[in-house]
């Protein structure tokens, strides 16, 4: 076995690494932003047809997640446990993405509907491919509590930006709004390049990323060479996902998925309709939350530092709910200022740098925390499992994010909101209706998640804990393999299951 060192993973690695953030904050944030609308007031089809479409699909790709991270854990390869399916992820997404912004004309609705749901089947499960395996290589590239609480916030901060950018070319390039109001995201002539243009950025960015970290391979952890039937997968899994902090960190992350999906699909109705922004202002909306990325990726390290994750996002979270919902509670009372006046405008702006960056600075933190359960399930059960965690983690918050996303086509179905609608021509009354639904559904659910935030017990001295024990486990695995012997498993894994390798010291066998 060789022993030479470890590359070092400093900050150009770090940054090439980071972004591969990119491909999924493209991808995200158009399905977030302009799908719901393309298909509904663009192509024709129901809201709640358009809705039942996504939310299909968002629980598909649940259930392929941990489908693929318990895979991906498992895999033995020249090229590691990740990488593979890295690589071949670059290509599908991209063209499914693609196609998805272009569907044939002249189907009916029935068509349209299907051939929308197929393509966002592919995406979804060649995104899993990347995104997944690329975010379980955070544990073993940055084992340190708040080091990597850093190399996410990186990624944060790339994957905000890009998908930001990608929204403003959005308005002001591919779709821009006519002086005579033509044309705009409400038209079709537009997405083609912008599908165009994302997909390719889409497929570099996903190869550059995983180059980037391919000359680590041999220092990754490999799985111990096994059989592994059905059942002992079923066990393990079971094992593994039987955490506290998992538990409550799902938990919360739930109650926040299906709010945030509602908010994702509803949002542009809110800002053309019930704000009347033009197009133009939307854009600096934008631009803001370009600003609040920044703001949130700078301030989730110090607040993760100095008063730990769990206590700085309960903090970031709450304050994040509360100016989130000022806007609608004062146009509620009567207190907000007019559509089109310079003043309302100025308060959606800075309501948009504040919440963004709370809620950045949140998700970060979130984020981090569940990588500092790979540690502590480890501990516990003998067992590296980084995809299966963080697959499971996404299982139940893309499940519940696609109810999000079918509640708010429900709700838009429930007030009759018209297709085809013009800015400024909307009945207030209809728009008034959405406001006084989304709202008290949007403070329970994000209420709920605060909540279950102050159940976990995830800390520093926790992980540094974890930590410790982890390098004694496997110095004495080590000096096994010196004497010949062949090492047990630990308290805590199950029976005949080897202990950790210390591969994480030299590079492995893989």
């Amino acid at each position: 076995m060789a022993t030479t060192e470890r590359p070092n993973f400093g900050f150009p690695s770090k940054l090439l690494f980071a972004v591969g953030a990119m491909a999924n904050a493209v991808k995200a944030r158009g399905l977030s932003t302009f799908l719901l609308i393309f298909y509904n007031q663009v192509v024709g089809l129901p809201a709640a047809m358009v809705a039942t479409a996504i939310m299909v699909a968002l629980i598909f790709d649940a259930f392929v997640d941990p489908t693929v991270g318990q895979i991906s854990d498992n895999t033995r390869t020249r090229w590691g446990r990740r990488h593979p399916y890295m690589y071949a992820a670059a290509a599908p997404v991209s063209v499914a993405f693609f196609l998805l912004w272009n569907p044939p004309a002249g189907w009916g609705q029935e068509a349209i509907f299907a051939y929308m749901l197929a393509v966002l089947l592919v995406i979804r499960l060649f995104d899993t491919f990347f995104e997944l395996p690329s975010s379980t290589l955070i544990p073993e590239l940055a084992p340190e509590y708040n080091a990597r609480t850093n190399l996410i916030s990186l990624r944060f901060a790339i994957g905000v930006v890009a998908g930001l950018v990608m929204t403003v070319l959005a308005y002001q390039v591919f779709m821009k709004e006519n002086p005579d109001g033509t044309g705009g995201i409400t038209a079709r002539d537009g997405y083609f390049a912008y599908a165009l243009t994302a997909a390719v950025l889409i497929f570099v960015s996903i190869l550059i990323s995983t180059a980037s970290t391919h000359r680590f391979i041999p220092w990754l952890r490999p799985p111990p060479e096994r059989k592994l039937s059905p059942g002992v997968m079923f066990k393990e899994m079971f094992s593994t996902l039987n955490n506290r902090s998992f538990i409550v960190l799902t938990g919360a992350g739930m109650f926040t998925a299906i709010a945030g999906g509602m908010k994702n699909a509803v949002e542009l109705y809110f800002n053309l309709y019930y704000w009347g922004l033009t197009q133009a202002q939307l854009s600096v909306l934008v631009v803001a939350g370009v600003v609040a990325s920044v703001a949130g990726v700078s301030l989730a390290p110090i607040l993760g530092a100095r008063l730990g994750k769990q206590r700085g996002a309960i903090i970031a979270y709450t304050s994040a709910l509360a100016v989130g919902i000022t806007p609608i509670v004062l146009r509620m009372m009567g207190l907000a200022p007019e559509n089109g006046t310079t003043a309302l405008f100025v308060l959606l702006f800075v309501e948009t740098i504040i919440n963004g960056a709370l809620a950045i600075c949140t998700g970060i933190l979130l984020a981090s925390m569940i990588a500092d359960v790979v540690e502590d399930s480890e501990v516990k059960t003998g067992r590296r499992s980084e995809g299966l965690l963080m697959s499971a983690d996404n299982l139940f918050k893309k499940m519940v994010s696609g109810v999000g996303v079918f509640v708010a086509g429900l709700m838009l179905t429930w007030v009759n909101f018209p297709q085809g609608a013009k800015r400024g021509a909307v009945d207030p009354a209809v728009l008034d209706a959405m406001a006084w639904a989304y709202l008290p559904l949007a403070v329970f659910l994000y209420g709920m998640g605060i909540v279950g935030l102050f159940f976990l017990r995830v800390s520093k001295e926790k992980h540094d804990q974890n930590l410790a024990t982890l390098r004694e486990r496997a110095a004495r695995v080590g000096d096994a393999e010196q004497e010949g012997e062949a090492p047990v498993a630990e308290a805590g894994g199950l029976a005949g299951q080897p202990a950790p390798s210390p591969s994480t010291l030299r590079p492995s066998q893989a």
